[in-house]
């Protein structure tokens, strides 16, 4: 792990979501929605209410981004042939094993949140959601 790596926080909607990533180890990112992060080193998955009271709104585990591949949702999730974008295109991000972070990564208000780029040097500073902003500068340059 270097400053600047990569890091994409991804929304991790619902708890099947993080089962998969963690028993399955992948994530799914539709490609009209993909950020030009996506070749980030590393994986953040942030927390939605459908977690509950104790885990809604925060950054809980992150992941080594081993490889991707372009896949269509139906052969990602073949038990939902029917699903509205079962022929869509998805970027099958491949994870390495889920680490906890310790603490949390915090929002201290709601926030609607897709996708945030940042490095790890921040990430791994970072207490609250705002700490994730990349400041201008070489230093923090996206690659």
């Amino acid at each position: 792990m270097f400053p600047e790596d990569r890091v994409l926080v991804a929304v991790m909607p619902y708890p099947r979501d993080l089962e998969i990533a963690r028993d399955q180890h992948w994530y799914r990112v539709p490609v009209k929605y993909a950020p030009s992060g996506i070749h980030a080193e590393y994986i953040a998955f942030y927390f939605t209410k459908a977690f509950g009271e104790e885990l809604r709104w925060a950054i809980h585990y992150y992941a080594r981004r081993t490889g991707h591949e372009l896949v269509r949702r139906v052969d990602l999730l073949p038990d939902e042939p029917n699903h509205p974008r079962a022929q869509d295109q998805y970027y099958k991000l491949q994870l390495g094993t889920l680490r906890g972070k310790n603490p949390p990564i915090v929002s201290n208000r709601y926030r609607r949140i897709t996708f945030i780029q940042t490095s790890w040097e921040c990430f791994n500073r970072a207490t609250e959601m705002h700490d994730l902003v990349l400041k201008p500068g070489p230093a923090h340059e996206m690659r």
